[in-house]
């Protein structure tokens, strides 16, 4: 069984795009979605800096417009799809509930939302490794911050004001160690709530169809058979914690035994190795990794 998987926001580095525009097709393809966005992706993905492709307004179009690129070379036919915040409209995508331009246009407009939300207060986000997730999850509520990211494998992601995560730093759980992230806010907590609505007006414009294929929520993990629903799930997930652990254990629970993550992978198929013990993994980064990963779904 072949899970098909998109990264969320920070996966993205300087240039990563640049030798998947060699590839034929692929640079037409995403000229055209810039125009969709209204954004050049292509230098996005190639010239532009660090501090610039994070900027929440560029970074969340550029990722799913990647992994949409990557899906189509690739020519898989998956039988489970999931993507990680972001990643979930890649995921609606391939799925069929969203088309690719539907996607993109709600996530220029989720990315504009959640960026002009994170400007109102100083917020970040801490990646916490290790710990006994009880000790973890007790921690981060102390500090009044939010569990927004539970990955699984041993990570949890607390979000909230830069004031909460330097408390969180100067008390951690036991046997915790902290990376504090390189994102623009606090996303999936609170401090997003004002984005919800601006998706939703935008979301009403779409009729989205049913999912064709497997189709797993961040909410909860589980499958969603309604097109609608799932919609509603991707507008609601702005403010509402990403339960990735939960997506890997239903792909377990389906017999899951393999795994490709699309462009820029690397941190799902890391998380899968820890947290899905036996299924075989492929990231796609470079062009290079597409004979590894076709090898894998013969």
């Amino acid at each position: 069984m072949l899970v098909l998987v998109a990264p969320g926001q920070g996966a993205q580095t300087p240039g990563f795009l640049a030798p998947w525009l060699e590839l034929p097709g692929v640079a037409d393809r995403i000229g055209t979605w810039s125009e969709v966005v209204g954004l050049d992706l292509i230098a996005y993905g190639t010239t532009a800096g660090a501090d610039e492709i994070r900027d929440t307004a560029v970074a969340q179009p550029l990722l799913v417009a990647a992994a949409l690129a990557s899906a189509e070379v690739l020519g898989a036919a998956p039988d489970v799809v999931a993507g990680h915040s972001v990643g979930e409209f890649a995921a609606a995508a391939l799925a069929g509930v969203l088309t690719q331009e539907q996607a993109l246009t709600l996530v220029r407009e989720r990315a504009k939302a959640m960026a002009k939300a994170a400007a109102v207060t100083e917020t970040g986000m801490t990646a916490v490794l290790g710990g006994a997730e009880d000790e973890v999850l007790a921690a981060i509520d102390k500090h009044g911050l939010t569990p927004a990211n539970i990955n699984g494998a041993g990570q949890i992601v607390a979000g909230g004001t830069l004031e909460q995560l330097a408390a969180l730093k100067d008390d951690p759980p036991a046997r915790a160690r902290l990376i504090p992230l390189k994102v623009a806010g606090a996303f999936h907590t609170r401090h997003m709530a004002s984005a919800v609505e601006s998706l939703r007006e935008a979301a009403a414009t779409v009729v989205p169809a049913d999912p064709g294929i497997t189709l797993l929520s961040n909410s909860d993990g589980q499958a969603v058979s309604g097109g609608a629903e799932f919609v509603e799930r991707l507008v609601k997930q702005i403010s509402s914690p990403v339960r990735w652990d939960s997506c890997m254990q239903t792909m377990g629970a389906l017999g899951a035994t393999k795994m490709i993550e699309l462009l820029p992978g690397g941190t799902l198929t890391g998380l899968a190795r820890r947290g899905l013990s036996g299924v075989q993994t492929v990231a796609l980064k470079t062009p290079d990794d597409l004979e590894a990963a076709r090898e894998l779904i013969k």
